[in-house]
C-alpha cells in the first residue's frame, strides 16, 4: 500500500544516490568545439553505459572541474603547446594522460619509437641555430611540433627547402626533414586502437601537393583536408601497429591499456610497413568509414574502454559510496 501525502508525488525515487555519476568532456577547441563531425556518436554511445558526457574547448574553464576529460579534437595545441600542456596538468583527470600527450606533442618521439626497434620513416631534426643539412632527393620538411599537417611542404628545390627550414628555426621551432617515399601516393594505412587493442582500420589520401601549390584547408584553418576510405589491412600491418604501441608504452612506462584510443599511420604494404606517425592525443578515428553497425559495435567498444578506465582511476559508480 501507497500512502500518498499531498504535494509529494506518489512515484517510488528511483534514484540510487550512492551511485557515482562522474561529468565527463569531450575536448575540441575554439575553432572546432564539437569536433568536425565524425564523433557525433560517441555521446550516445556512452550514454548507453550510463556515462553523460558533454562538448567543451578545451580552453574553457569548466573543463578543470570536470571529472574526466577526454581528448579528441584540441587539434589547435600545437600554436598554444606551452598553455595546452600547462592546462592537460590542471585538468583532475585527462585521456589520453598528460605525460602521454606532452612525449607525443613533439616528433622526436619518433626517435624513440625508431630506437625500439619500430620500422620508422627516417627522421632528420634541424633545432634552431643549427646548421641547415639537407638529404638528397624530393623530402618533406615539417614542423617538429606541429598537427593538421600546418606549416607542412615538399620539396624537389633544396633552396626552397633550405628556406622553409630556416623560416621554422628563426620562428623558435624545430624543423623536422623527412626523405620523401612515393608510396604515400597510394595513401596511408590509419590503424586505430581502443584500449591498446584492435579497432579498425582505414586509408588516408595524400594530402601534400607537389612543391609550389598550397594543400587545401578545412575551414576551420586547423587541418588539411584528407580523403578518407575503409580498409581491412593485412595482419602484417598489424602487427607494425602494436608494436608502436607496445614501444610507446614501455617508453612511457605505462601498460599499453591506458591508451584510451590511438592511431598508427602507416605507408606501404604488407611486405614492407613504415611508419608515420602515431597519433595518442587527438586523431581522427575515422568512424564514418564504418558501416554503420560495425560503428555502433566499435564505439560501444569505446564507451566500455571508457568505463575501464573511469574503474581504474576510482571513478566508478560506487568509488564515492558512503559507508
Amino acid at each position: 500500500m501507497v500512502t500518498i501525502i499531498p504535494g509529494v508525488s506518489a512515484r517510488p525515487n528511483l534514484a540510487r544516490p550512492d551511485v557515482f555519476h562522474p561529468s565527463i568532456v569531450l575536448a575540441g577547441c575554439p575553432q572546432l568545439v564539437t569536433g568536425d563531425g565524425d564523433d557525433d556518436g560517441l555521446i550516445a554511445a556512452l550514454r548507453t553505459r550510463g556515462l553523460h558526457a558533454r562538448w567543451l574547448s578545451w580552453d574553457d574553464p569548466p573543463t578543470e572541474t570536470a571529472d574526466l576529460v577526454i581528448l579528441r579534437a584540441a587539434w589547435d595545441y600545437a600554436e598554444r603547446r606551452e598553455e595546452f600542456l600547462a592546462w592537460t596538468r590542471r585538468v583532475r583527470h585527462l585521456l589520453n594522460a598528460p605525460d602521454v600527450v606532452a612525449w607525443n606533442s613533439d616528433k622526436h618521439y619518433l626517435q624513440d619509437l625508431a630506437d625500439a626497434g619500430v620500422p620508422t620513416i627516417a627522421s632528420f631534426f634541424v633545432e634552431p641555430g643549427d646548421t641547415v643539412r639537407l638529404p638528397k632527393g624530393e623530402i618533406v620538411v615539417k614542423p617538429a611540433i606541429g598537427a593538421g599537417s600546418i606549416d607542412t611542404g615538399r620539396f624537389v628545390d633544396a633552396a626552397a627547402a633550405r628556406k622553409h627550414v630556416r623560416a621554422l628555426q628563426d620562428s623558435g621551432r624545430t624543423a623536422l626533414i623527412q626523405p620523401y617515399d612515393a608510396r604515400v601516393e597510394q595513401g596511408e594505412t590509419a590503424l586505430v586502437f581502443l584500449g591498446g587493442r584492435q579497432s579498425h582500420a582505414f586509408t588516408k589520401g595524400p594530402m601534400l601537393p607537389p612543391e609550389g601549390e598550397s594543400p587545401t584547408l578545412h575551414d576551420s584553418g586547423t587541418y588539411v583536408e584528407e580523403s578518407l576510405a575503409p580498409a581491412d589491412p593485412d595482419f602484417e600491418m598489424w602487427d607494425v601497429g602494436a608494436a608502436a604501441l607496445a614501444a610507446a608504452a614501455g617508453h612511457l612506462g605505462i601498460d599499453i591499456s591506458e591508451f584510451l584510443y590511438a592511431r598508427v599511420d602507416l605507408i606501404g604494404g604488407a611486405d614492407n610497413p613504415l611508419l608515420l606517425e602515431l597519433e595518442v592525443i587527438e586523431p581522427g578515428l575515422g568512424w564514418r568509414q564504418l558501416d554503420e553497425r560495425t560503428r555502433d559495435l566499435q564505439q560501444r567498444a569505446f564507451a566500455l574502454e571508457v568505463e575501464s578506465a573511469l574503474e581504474r582511476l576510482g571513478l566508478g559508480p560506487l568509488s564515492h559510496r558512503r559507508p
